[in-house]
């Protein structure tokens, strides 16, 4: 599974630029990868590990803007289409066998 998270947050103030910031880095740290500006996902082993990454996500919400979490199977995250661009780096086609689950 892959959980999706969408955020548009406000920076036209210097505290919500910090909250901006807290909020990615905190993406980053808890292995994130940036799929294209404010758009991040991240590689989920079931509904347990969704559970958990939700409640963290909760945690570190900034106070205001707009986030989204949207979760799909590797399946339906594969059939996704570039439309425009080259893949990133993190995006190379990876089939599901070769995740490595602990």
């Amino acid at each position: 599974m892959r959980m999706m998270v969408f955020f548009d947050l406000p920076v036209t103030t210097k505290a919500e630029r910090r909250a901006y910031t807290l909020f990615r880095r905190f993406l980053l740290t808890d292995g994130y990868d940036m799929i294209q500006f404010s758009v991040y996902g991240r590689i989920l082993n079931g509904g347990d590990a969704e559970e958990k990454h939700m409640k963290r996500l909760l945690t570190n919400l900034p106070a205001q803007g707009s986030v989204r979490v949207l979760t799909v199977t590797e399946k339906q995250f594969a059939s996704m289409k570039i439309l425009v661009g080259l893949p990133q780096f993190q995006e190379k086609k990876v089939n599901a066998a070769q995740i490595a689950l602990f």
